[in-house]
C-alpha cells in the first residue's frame, strides 16, 4: 500500500483549494530518496524536532534572563505554544496541518543565547547585520548536520525565513505562523511578567481587555477565532481590523513595559558585555573555534562564522565559556 498517495488523496478531498499541498512542493536544495509513509512536509517536521538546534531551544532566553522559576517561558516552550495555536488555525480553515507545523517547529531555531538581546549584539558585530529569522534559514540550510544542513522543502524554508510580522512568505501556512507567533508570545510574555511581578493584569489597556479578554486562554481564544472568521475561505489570512488594532496595542504596551522595562531586562547589560567579549576573543583567536567552524572560514567572512558558532549558544553554555576564557580558576592544592 503506498500511503503516500493515500496521504496525497485526503489532502485532495479535505484541504481548502487555497492550501499548499505537499505534491506541489518546489522540492528541497537536494533531491532525496522517497518515504513510503511520510509526505516532505511531515519529513521536515521530524527533520527540524531530532535536529541539534531544536534541542538547544530549551536552554535559549524567551524573554527573563536565566529565571529561576520552573515555569518561565524558554525558546523552545514558546516554540511548542506556537505551533499549537498554528496547527488549529490551520485544522479550522482547512490548510495544510503539516507544513504549518514544521514552519512552526523551526522559525526560531536561529535564535541566539539570550533573546532578542543576543541578536542585537550579533547585529551589531556582524558585517551584514544579524536577524534570527535568517540565521534560522542559515541553520537548516547549512550549519546543522556538519554542513549539509536539513534539505528542508521550499515553502518551509520561506516560511522560516519570512516570519516576522511585515513579511510576505510565498503560502497561506506561512501567513499563519506569522500570526501564531505574536498570539503566543505577546499573551505567554504577560502572564511571565506577572508571575515576576514586573506587571499586574489591571495594568494592561482597559480597551484590549475589553476587546479581547481578561486572562492568557481567554485572549488567545478569541484571536484565534476572530483570525479564523476573517480568512475562511477568503485565500488571505487576517484579522478584523478591531482584533488587529487591539493586539497591535497591547504589543506596543508589552514593548514599553516589558521588553524594555530596566527591571526585567536590567540583567541584559551584562549579556551584552559578555557576547561582545566572547565575539572579539573568537575574532581574535580563530584558531580556537571548533573544527566544523574553522571550515566554514574558507568559504564564509570570519565575523559571519563567530556569529555562526555564539548563537548556537545556549544560555548556560555562553556563560560557561565565558567563565572558562576570562575567569580565573581556584587554585587547588591536591
Amino acid at each position: 500500500m503506498d500511503y503516500k498517495i493515500i496521504s496525497s488523496q485526503i489532502e485532495d478531498k479535505y484541504l481548502s483549494k487555497y492550501a499548499q499541498k505537499s505534491a506541489d512542493s518546489k522540492g528541497r536544495l537536494r533531491p532525496i530518496s522517497p518515504c513510503p509513509l511520510r509526505n516532505d512536509y511531515q519529513r521536515d517536521r521530524d527533520r527540524i524536532i531530532h535536529c541539534k538546534a531544536f534541542r538547544r531551544l530549551k536552554h535559549k532566553t524567551q524573554v527573563f534572563l536565566s529565571p529561576e522559576g520552573d515555569h518561565y517561558r524558554t525558546r523552545l516552550t514558546h516554540t511548542l505554544e506556537v505551533s499549537q495555536i498554528a496547527r488549529t488555525m490551520a485544522r479550522a480553515l482547512r490548510l495544510n496541518e503539516d507544513l504549518t507545523e514544521a514552519i512552526s517547529l523551526g522559525h526560531d531555531l536561529g535564535h541566539t543565547p539570550f533573546g532578542h538581546a543576543g541578536e542585537a549584539i550579533l547585529n551589531s558585530l556582524i558585517e551584514g547585520g544579524f536577524m534570527h529569522n535568517m540565521h534560522s534559514l542559515r541553520v537548516v540550510d547549512l550549519l546543522e548536520n556538519n554542513g549539509e544542513g536539513l534539505n528542508l522543502t521550499y515553502e518551509v524554508r520561506d516560511g522560516i525565513a519570512n516570519h516576522k510580522y511585515t513579511d510576505k512568505p510565498c503560502t497561506l501556512e506561512g501567513y499563519l505562523l506569522i500570526y501564531a507567533d505574536r498570539f503566543a508570545y505577546i499573551n505567554h510574555d504577560i502572564e511571565d511578567a506577572v508571575r515576576a511581578g514586573v506587571l499586574k493584569d489591571s495594568d494592561l489597556p482597559k480597551d484590549c481587555v475589553k476587546v479581547l479578554g481578561s486572562t492568557k486562554g481567554e485572549r488567545i481564544n478569541n484571536m484565534i477565532l476572530d483570525l479564523v472568521d476573517n480568512s475562511y475561505e477568503k485565500g488571505k489570512i487576517k484579522q478584523s481590523a478591531l482584533f488587529e488594532d487591539m493586539t497591535c496595542k497591547l504589543h506596543d504596551f508589552m514593548f514599553s513595559g516589558v521588553y524594555t522595562n530596566p527591571q526585567a531586562k536590567g540583567e541584559e547589560r551584562k549579556a551584552d558585555k559578555m557576547l561582545c567579549m566572547l565575539f572579539k576573543y573568537f575574532m581574535d583567536n580563530p584558531s580556537s573555534l571548533p573544527s566544523f567552524y574553522r571550515t566554514l572560514t574558507a568559504s564564509y567572512p570570519l565575523d559571519r562564522v563567530v556569529g555562526d558558532y555564539i548563537a548556537s549558544f545556549t544560555d548556560r553554555y555562553a556563560i560557561e565559556v565565558f567563565k572558562r576564557l576570562f575567569v580565573p580558576e581556584e587554585w587547588r592544592i591536591h
